[in-house]
């Protein structure tokens, strides 16, 4: 057993390792706002990918300095529980201490094996709750006391930047009318209403967010303002979202990151968690960048969820994938997927690059429009949480991935996603209405993606998912890539009858080359479908179009993609 005094040494050292990638974090955090004043829509972007990347390059290098200053010995898994001890003590009067625990979790991980993992040496279960103090919300509180438009001034006098307001006036005047539209009559006049909002402005793409909640006595709104900078003509006040509903597609499991100081994580979540009571703590840590640290809530809430209940896993309904395999837990929505060992022959990828594909979803603008995933290693479970049939499928497609050992099943490597009703299942039960919103949302879906840079590659309806709010978001990313890379061609005019009659194409085709006249069949077995999705989107099957927005790209241009409605504000 290795002494006390290099357990605290090597609790120190983690510590100091978590203490540069926070300080790196809030770096990148901070310089948020002068992007946004001076229109940096590229630096946001670069900025966004560099944090997401910034936690494993500092796991690197602080497992890289404990290897070099301890020797194998000291750093034996039987010294770990001291080292934990330690490192309690040194995290207990933090203000980050839930995310110190979460660090010290990867520095273990990027150590020793999976199957060393347990509590004793590791936080699997967190510490925090009842050690934490009471800390005071970083927030801001306006009373209009029946006036509010002397309420907004003074929250708008409080949240300035080194750009001016285009005009602030008659923004007011629009965000006053809404917010009477928005809440019954009577609350306008209670002499109890107020408004909090947290101190630090939110930031995200091309936009600022105001974020807090209205409230009387009795009741409350969630509240968020959305801030553009249109170049040129100042800061524009865009919006004011009182829906929960609209407040929760703000903070999707399928945006970017935002970019906030946050001094006290745990209590801007539990801020955040009172407006929002529907999203769980793992996505709202996600939601803000500490997406680690989410996926750490989130293993909690699923081993919780096992030792509690009866589920079972089963397969995820809806078409067979070709590359993943994907099963799910009825009574918790996720699904998990893994990638199986042979591929049907259509599919031109291997397994690596299937999992470079995955990680690159990480670090793109997923616009609202791609599911955020998660990629777990060495998942363990009890064989009586598998369904029968599910497990058995399981081992046929992927026994490299999937074993069994006594009464445990190890999952080597998954990713898991939010559960979504497959888009082509969700079609066959719709009536009119909801086939033309879900076929329009479609469209604007692989728009919106493209517009981002992105190309889906396999279209295909089962590929996309429809959420809860009604949106369709894609969730199959092996064949993605940058819009930028594909070459979108017009289907050559045919030389001769005998061409076009050909049962193969009399045209070279190279592996980048996209036809996009080929698309209706490819994606409508429906021809009604079909004739729909070509009134709301024909101009998808057009190479020009595409072709335009791979122009546009190169030109620099970084979209507007809104995650709200723009009701009654400037819509350019």
């Amino acid at each position: 057993m290795a002494q006390q005094w290099p357990a605290a040494d090597i609790a120190r050292m983690i510590l100091e390792g978590f203490d540069d990638y926070r300080e790196h974090f809030r770096q990148i955090t901070d310089g948020a706002r002068a992007r946004f004043e001076q229109a940096q829509w590229q630096e946001t972007q670069s900025a966004s990918a560099a944090r997401i990347n910034l936690y494993e390059e500092k796991v690197s290098e602080t497992v890289e300095r404990l290897r070099i200053a301890f020797d194998s010995d000291t750093l034996d898994v039987s010294c770990w529980p001291l080292v934990k001890s330690a490192y309690i003590k040194l995290i207990d009067l933090r203000f980050d201490d839930e995310l110190s625990e979460t660090w010290y979790n990867s520095i273990f991980c990027g150590l020793f094996s999976h199957d060393l993992i347990s509590d004793g040496c590791m936080f699997i279960h967190t510490t925090r709750p009842s050690l934490r103090r009471a800390r005071a919300a970083q927030t801001r509180t306006y009373k209009p006391q029946g006036q509010l438009s002397g309420m907004l001034e003074s929250i708008f006098a409080d949240y300035r930047f080194s750009e001016d307001y285009a005009d602030l006036a008659s923004d007011m005047r629009r965000l006053e009318a809404q917010l009477r539209e928005n809440l019954p009559d009577w609350v306008c006049k209670d002499p109890d209403l107020s408004v909090e909002l947290f101190s630090s402005v939110l930031y995200r793409n091309k936009g600022a967010y105001l974020v807090g909640r209205i409230y009387t006595q009795d009741e409350q709104w969630p509240l968020v303002i959305p801030l553009l900078h249109r170049e040129g003509r100042g800061i524009q006040i865009d919006a004011l979202i009182t829906d929960e509903a609209d407040v929760s597609i703000i903070f999707s499991f399928t945006r970017s990151y935002f970019m906030v100081d946050v001094p006290v994580p745990a209590e801007f979540i539990g801020f955040l968690k009172r407006i929002l009571p529907g999203k769980h703590i793992a996505e709202l840590y996600t939601s803000i960048g500490f997406y680690k640290h989410g996926k750490s809530e989130f293993y909690r809430a699923l081993i919780n969820h096992l030792a509690s209940t009866d589920d079972q896993f089963i397969m995820a309904p809806g078409v067979r994938g070709m590359v993943m395999s994907v099963f799910t837990l009825p009574g918790f929505n996720t699904v998990f997927k893994i990638i199986k060992d042979r591929f049907s022959p259509s599919k031109n990828v291997d397994r690596a690059t299937v999992i470079e594909k995955y990680r690159l979803v990480k670090s793109v603008d997923r616009v609202g429009r791609m599911a955020d995933t998660q990629e777990f290693a060495d998942f363990r479970f009890p064989l009586s949480k598998f369904d029968p049939a599910c497990l058995e499928e399981l081992l046929e497609v992927a026994a490299s991935t999937v074993s069994v050992e006594d009464d445990t099943v190890l999952i080597r490597h998954c990713w898991t996603e939010r559960r979504m009703t497959p888009l082509n299942l969700y079609l066959e039960n719709a009536n009119d209405d909801q086939v033309r919103e879900a076929l329009e949302d479609y469209g604007l879906a692989i728009k919106q993606l493209a517009a981002a840079n992105i190309f889906p590659g396999d279209m295909l309806l089962k590929n996309f998912g429809v959420t809860r709010h009604g949106r369709v978001v894609f969730y199959d990313y092996d064949e993605i890539c940058f819009l930028t890379e594909a070459n979108f061609r017009h289907i050559p005019q045919p030389r001769t009858p005998e061409d076009e009659m050909a049962s193969e194409p009399w045209y070279s085709i190279g592996p980048l080359d996209v036809f996009p006249e080929e698309f209706p069949p490819f994606l409508f077995a429906d021809s009604g479908q079909r004739r729909l999705f070509d009134q709301l989107h024909g101009e998808l099957y057009n190479a020009d179009y595409w072709k335009s927005l791979q122009e546009a790209i190169r030109a620099g241009k970084v979209i507007d993609v809104f995650p709200y409605r723009r009701k009654g504000f400037d819509s350019e």
